[in-house]
Parts: structure tokens; C-alpha cells; sequence
């Protein structure tokens, strides 16, 4: 077979040890050549793809990001953007496609293969909030770096007597905030899953002062809701409208909080952004295995035939689902975590 691969939406770690195992799987056991496409969508609907061989992805396994690059073009809001693709795909003499991303990407692998093409989906999404797997690549390597970051702020924050908001990745879900939060000891973590309740927030920092301890650590998922008047709950928005995708361009939410905690309770507070840190630099070795996982699983899938599949971690078992289902709805956490969280934290998600 003749397969096309391409990697769509935020880089994370591990997407080129998918890269790697797919080609080399491909290569060695079924006797496949491949086309990469270069930043996502953009690529296929452009035709800019390179040749994948072994040489190619001979060094990319300890190597952060995406070494077909990305972005978040959405294919169906061309001028005849499907078209397009299917023309590219025959240009190119390809049998398949294996798709690398998250809902957003693998909506519109969903509709390509509605319309006939044979494609195979890879979750990605650091964010881990992909329905359909256990976990997805890139999260571990996120959590890892902000626990390490929050590790480094207890001692600033304890030293200066300060309460420090660090605000992490978590558009819709707070897998990141909950994981790193709970392994970092922080003091409170807030995520989209509950909405902010600020007052609470703010009694949990003083109670913590009250016992003499002295400083806080406030874990905050960028996506999570504060109260907007009476009209609910809103995000916090930076400037830059919305992506192809309608996602708004989230941002503030630590900076926000900093003010009202200061402003509530009187203690010098601090925030601190990690930003784009989180998704950059080597992956972690569960990446990387997890990674190569799903990419031998997705050159399975397709030499199956399991055309319209998304490639899924149930267990500790690779499988498959329907990518409609994948798209469904977003993964979000679950009462067991927060019941692990509630254990350990003075009144942190009330």
C-alpha cells in the first residue's frame, strides 16, 4: 500500500514516535511506502508532502513537536476543501490516510471517510480529553513538566510568604490541572469540569494561613469557568478571536485569579503562565511507547481494512472505535479523580 500521514491541530511530545512506528511497522512488515503531509490539512488540500522512509524517521524518537509540522486548518471551510483532498490523494496514487489528531482533526478524517476515503485515526490531544482512549500521548510529558514547575514554586512561594496561580493547558477538561496539581501538592485546583466558586477559593487560602502555613499553591486549568454576572459562567479570553475551528483564544484565567485572591484575602499573590512549556521539548518514555503504539496499531488498522476506525487505549489493550464516536463528545475527568483530589486537599473543588 501507498499511505498518506499527516498530523493536525497543537504539537505535542510523542507525535514522532507515531510517525516513526507507522513508517517503520509499514516499511518492514507489509512493504508500504508513505507521504507525510506537511501542517495538517494545509498539506493535503496544497499537495506539500515529502517522502517517509526509513532515513527519514530514523532519529525522530526522542524529539518533541512534529517533524511534519502542524496547524489547525480546517479542511471542510474550503472552497471545496473534501475535493480537494480526495484530488490530492489521487494525485499522490494513495491507497489511505492515517490521520494524527483530536476531535477537531479526526471531524474532519470522519467526514472524508463518509465521503469514501479510506482513513484511520490516531488520537492526539495533550489535553488527554479525546473520548474513546484510557490516555493519549503528550499528556504525561505535560503533567511531568508541571509538576516540575510547581515543584520549583512551592519554594519561591513558601520563601516569600505568597500565594502563586499556576495556570496549565485544559481547554474543556482538566486532566493536566488534576494530575499535576494532585502531584505537585497543591493547595487548590480548578478546573472546567466545576465552576469557580471564588469565596471558597479564598477561605481554603486563609484557612491555610489561620494553621500558619504561610504560602498556597493554586492550580488552575486555562479553561476553567469563573462567574460572569448573571449571565453564568464565561472563560477568560485573550485577545485574537477564534481559530478554524470556532475555539476562542483562552487565556487570563491565572492572572484574573491572582488579582481577586489578593484583593480578597490581602496576601501578595503571584501567577505564573506555563503556557506553550508544556508541549515542547523531548517526550517522556511513556510517550514514546504509547506513541509507538498507536502508530503500529494504526498501520494494523489499515492493513485490516478497519477503515473509519480511530486507534484506542482501553486498559491496557490497543484497540479501536469508530471515529464518530471518538468525535462525540470530549473525555472529561472523572469523580474517581476528583475523590482522590478531595482526599489530600483542605476544601479545593466547593
Amino acid at each position: 500500500m501507498k499511505i498518506g500521514l499527516l498530523t493536525g491541530g497543537g504539537d505535542c511530545p510523542g507525535l514522532n514516535a507515531v510517525i516513526r512506528a507507522v513508517v517503520r511497522k509499514g516499511t518492514n512488515f507489509y512493504g508500504d511506502q508513505f507521504v507525510g503531509f506537511l501542517e495538517g490539512w494545509r498539506g493535503v488540500l496544497d499537495n506539500k508532502a515529502i517522502t517517509l522512509d526509513l532515513a527519514a524517521v530514523e532519529k525522530i524518537l526522542p524529539i518533541g513537536g512534529t517533524m511534519l509540522r502542524t496547524s489547525r486548518t480546517n479542511a471542510t471551510k474550503q472552497p471545496d476543501g473534501l475535493a480537494r483532498i480526495q484530488a490530492t490523494l489521487k494525485a499522490q496514487n494513495l491507497d489511505a490516510l492515517i490521520a494524527i489528531g483530536g476531535d477537531d482533526t479526526l471531524g474532519v478524517a470522519k467526514k472524508l471517510n463518509d465521503a469514501g476515503v479510506k482513513v484511520v485515526g490516531c488520537p492526539k490531544t495533550i489535553d488527554n480529553d479525546l473520548a474513546g482512549t484510557d490516555f493519549t500521548f503528550g499528556f504525561d510529558t505535560a503533567v511531568g513538566i508541571a509538576t516540575e514547575c510547581i515543584d520549583r514554586l512551592h519554594t519561591t512561594a513558601e520563601s516569600h510568604n505568597r500565594v502563586i496561580v499556576v495556570e496549565v493547558m485544559g481547554r474543556d477538561a482538566g486532566w493536566i490541572a488534576m494530575y499535576a496539581g494532585i502531584a505537585g501538592g497543591a493547595d487548590v485546583i480548578l478546573v472546567p469540569e466545576r465552576p469557580i466558586n471564588l469565596d471558597a477559593v479564598c477561605s481554603t487560602i486563609k484557612q491555610q494561613h489561620d494553621r500558619g502555613r504561610l504560602y498556597s499553591i493554586v492550580v488552575v486549568a486555562e479553561g476553567a469557568k469563573v462567574a460572569a454576572g448573571g449571565s453564568g459562567e464565561a472563560n477568560v479570553l485573550a485577545a485574537g478571536g477564534v481559530d478554524e475551528f470556532g475555539h476562542a483564544r483562552l487565556g487570563g484565567i491565572g492572572n484574573l485569579l491572582a488579582s481577586e485572591i489578593e484583593k480578597r484575602t490581602g496576601y501578595e499573590t503571584r501567577a505564573a503562565v506555563l503556557g506553550h512549556v508544556q508541549r515542547g521539548g523531548t517526550p517522556s518514555a511513556f510517550d514514546r511507547v504509547l506513541g509507538t503504539r498507536y502508530g503500529l496499531g494504526a498501520i494494523d488498522l489499515a492493513h485490516s481494512g478497519k477503515f473509519g476506525q480511530m486507534v484506542s487505549l482501553k486498559g491496557n489493550k490497543i484497540t479501536s472505535i469508530p471515529l464518530a464516536e471518538a468525535v462525540a463528545s470530549n473525555r472529561r475527568v472523572d469523580q474517581d479523580l476528583f475523590d482522590v483530589a478531595e482526599g489530600v486537599l483542605d476544601k479545593p473543588l466547593k
